[in-house]
Parts: structure tokens; C-alpha cells; sequence
């Protein structure tokens, strides 16, 4: 088993991919967390699909893809809250005008450059974990660095407002502020874990180590410290699956980490379906 567990670690690029595993499980649990206590999930994939474009066009220039994917994710922002603010439309139905019309003009970017240059890019839809260099394990390192400190800064400011918007307004709590901010942290997370899972699939990674943990604790920062720990073990496990088995990385870690929340959901103390089957057949038991 220890032989095992080591062998991977003989080669640079599995070093370098469980970095990235490891960085990208905690981030993404940690800013997942405050998405799924404001059920906000289908503004994740709104902004994970919508950062697409940036991506092709980055690749396209020859700039930092990185870069171009934040840009596009903040432009995406940008224009959701404009619709919502500027019109009757609902802000879920301004996230799917906006990211589908993002998603599908990422996709004709993405088959047109294809095609002149004769090269595969689906890695930036289902992940290339295993192909990541070392810029990418810096680049990595320092948005994940840069989000977790301004998590760690605003932790009580975006607790109040994530639980109870109206009442940290009347605070004086400026909540526009913080609403844009939080996502520009979900942008910056979900351009931190390209790499790894891919546009389409990182909203797994995002929603389903919270909702995980949600099931298992009660409070936001226990959600987050279990979340972070599920997101770590299930990237590491998928990582060692996809090695020894010949599995595409992303899938293997969505589907390691949607595996862990079927068994919080069917065997959790509190929530889990057969432990409340359980307790009704106790209790009918008991009655007569």
C-alpha cells in the first residue's frame, strides 16, 4: 500500500498535478461554502461557463489564459447584475441569458482556432490536471493565496451578509459591494481550477464538498474546515485513480467527491435518509 501511495510521487508532473489537486479541493470548498448556504449554485455555472471566452481569446493573443479568464468571468458579472438592476428580469434568468450566450460564443471560438491551428483544447473543458507546469502551480498557488486571505478578512462581513442580507444593510454594511466581491471570488476560484476539472465540470467542486459537510456539521466555518478536507482527499483520490487506472483526472475527482456526498446523504446522523428510516421504524417500534 505504501509502495503504492509513493510510486506517483517518483514523477514531476504528479507532484506538480497533486499541488494543484490539493490547492484547488480547499478553494473551491472554502468559496463553494458561501454559494451553497445562499443557493447561488446556478451562479457558479454561470460564471465557470462564462469564462470560456476569455480563455479562447487569451490563447488566442498569446497572453496569460489565466488572465483572460478572470477578465471574461468579471465582464459576465458585470453584466448580469446590469440586466437584473436595469430591468424586470430575475437575476437566475439573467445568469442563463448570460452564460449561455458566453458559453456558446467560447465554444465557436474555441472549434474555430481548432481548426486553423490543428490542436486539441478540450482540456479547458473537462481538465488537464496532469499537464500542468509549474507556472501553472504558481499561478495556482497565488490566487488561492489571494482568496483565502481576503476570505479570512472578510469572514464576519460576508457571513452577516450571506445569512441575512437586509439585516447587514441596515447595518450600514455595504452590500453591493460585498455581493460583487464574493463574485469575483467565486471568478477567481473557478479560473484557479481550469486546470484541474475544466469549466464544466468545477461547479462539482464548488457545490459538493459544502453540501457535503452541510449534512454533517452546522456551522459556516465547520462546513468550510470539513468541506476543504473533503475537497482535498477526493482531488488527491481522484488523482490516484486517474493514475492507476487510466482515467480522465477532472471526472475521476468530481466523481470521487460525489461518491463521498451519496454517503453523507444516505448515512448522515442528522439528514441521511436511511438513518431516518431507521428512526421512524424505531419509533413505530416503540409505539406499539
Amino acid at each position: 500500500m505504501l509502495e503504492a501511495l509513493i510510486e506517483p510521487l517518483q514523477y514531476g508532473f504528479m507532484q506538480r498535478s497533486l499541488v494543484v489537486a490539493i490547492l484547488v479541493g480547499l478553494l473551491c470548498a472554502v468559496v463553494g461554502s458561501y454559494l451553497m448556504v445562499q443557493r447561488l449554485a446556478l451562479l457558479g455555472d454561470a460564471i465557470s461557463h462564462s469564462v470560456l471566452p476569455g480563455l479562447a481569446i487569451a490563447f488566442l493573443v498569446g497572453a496569460n489564459i489565466f488572465v483572460g479568464a478572470f477578465i471574461a468571468g468579471v465582464i459576465s458579472t458585470l453584466l448580469i447584475a446590469w440586466i437584473r438592476t436595469r430591468s424586470p428580469i430575475k437575476e437566475d434568468a439573467a445568469m442563463g441569458i448570460v452564460f449561455s450566450a458566453f458559453f456558446a460564443l467560447g465554444i465557436t471560438l474555441i472549434t474555430t482556432i481548432q481548426k486553423q491551428n490543428k490542436i486539441d483544447l478540450n482540456h479547458f473543458l473537462f481538465g488537464n490536471i496532469l499537464g500542468v507546469t509549474f507556472d501553472d502551480v504558481r499561478d495556482t498557488a497565488i490566487i488561492a493565496t489571494i482568496v483565502l486571505i481576503i476570505v479570512f478578512l472578510l469572514y464576519k462581513e460576508l457571513l452577516f451578509y450571506t445569512f441575512d442580507p437586509l439585516g447587514a444593510q441596515a447595518a450600514g454594511l455595504p452590500v453591493n459591494q460585498l455581493n460583487f466581491g464574493l463574485m469575483l471570488l467565486i471568478a477567481l476560484t473557478i479560473v484557479a481550477s481550469m486546470k484541474a476539472v475544466g469549466v464544466i465540470l468545477v461547479l462539482s467542486l464548488l457545490i459538493t464538498p459544502g453540501a457535503t459537510a452541510y449534512l454533517l456539521v452546522t456551522r459556516l466555518h465547520q462546513v468550510m474546515i470539513l468541506g476543504a478536507a473533503i475537497g482535498i482527499v477526493s482531488s488527491i483520490s481522484g488523482m490516484y485513480l486517474s493514475y492507476f487506472f487510466n482515467l480522465p483526472s477532472g471526472p475521476a475527482i468530481v466523481l470521487v467527491v460525489s461518491g463521498l456526498f451519496a454517503l453523507a446523504f444516505l448515512f448522515s446522523p442528522n439528514y441521511g435518509v436511511f438513518m431516518r428510516w431507521r428512526q421512524v421504524k424505531t419509533k413505530q417500534l416503540s409505539n406499539e
